[in-house]
């Protein structure tokens, strides 16, 4: 399921005598498993453009697979086919597009230089995703939908794919300087790490995008945009390792992922 969803967007239905049963359709939809595929076939391209050695097409092909990752749930409920299939083909296309990819990725990049090291670097990101998926789906409806426990499987690949991509926009390989691979291992562990840590992300599920704003906030929204296009690579790396860090601000500042009750 993906982790920018919110959490019961695959439960349809109610038990006898109320309540949300965790009941979900049984069969195959096509409009939102289009959009899954869509995922998956932009990890598995990521990797093949990272094979060749074009890494700034495999990064843009991560940030894709984000983009498409987070409307197969959402045309799923607007059009009432969720369903157990979906839910489940989801999370193995999330793995391919956030796990596998990035941390070929990187390897294909500059890990592959540190020889043994390299290979524990790119498995310890790839081994976290992993986990973080599987833990996300075992949370569902248990912890405070306002924050993700760790921080999601699409940032992080973010963090470590647009770490790459930006490096490779502004002319900067690792060849032989050891210096660029370290670096990249240093993200790619810090990505991974932060995954499975149970430090809070706030998840932005309380935004109602359907509320009316005032004037200035579109036009933020258009001097955003702005700034993203003068470097998309850096400003999109920028923001999500930002983003990365902000999960440690506020567990420094108090906040904590509490579990709740199903019915709450």
């Amino acid at each position: 399921m993906a982790e920018d969803d919110d959490y019961d967007a695959e439960l349809i239905g109610e038990r006898p005598g109320g309540g949300l049963g965790g009941l979900r359709r049984r069969g195959i939809y096509l409009l939102p498993n289009l959009f899954t595929t869509g995922v998956l076939f932009a990890g598995f391209f990521a990797i093949v453009q990272a094979i060749n050695g074009r890494f700034d097409t495999a990064g843009i092909a991560i940030f894709v697979a984000m983009v498409l990752d987070g409307m197969d749930g959402r045309v799923a409920r607007w059009t009432h086919t969720q369903s157990e299939f979906g839910a489940q083909y989801d999370s193995i296309a999330d793995m391919v597009a956030f796990g596998a990819a990035p941390a070929l990725i990187a390897y294909e990049w500059g890990l592959k230089e540190l020889g043994t090291a390299g290979w524990i670097g790119a498995f310890i990101y790839c081994a976290a995703a992993g986990i973080r998926l599987a833990r996300f789906n075992a949370n569902i409806g248990v912890v405070d939908k306002r924050y993700f426990q760790g921080m999601p499987s699409p940032s992080g690949a973010a963090v470590l794919a647009g770490f790459i991509w930006a490096l490779t926009e502004l002319g900067m390989a690792p060849g032989n300087s050891y210096w660029l691979a370290g670096a990249c291992w240093v993200v790619a562990v810090f990505a991974g790490v932060t995954m499975v840590l149970n430090v809070p992300f706030w998840s932005f599920k309380e935004v109602n995008w359907r509320k009316r704003v005032p004037l200035w906030v579109i036009l933020a929204c258009v001097i955003g945009f702005a700034v993203v296009s003068f470097k998309p690579p850096v400003i999109l790396f920028l923001l999500f390792f930002g983003y990365s860090l902000s999960g440690y601000v506020m567990w420094a500042m108090g906040h904590r992922v509490r579990s709740v009750l199903p019915d709450e």
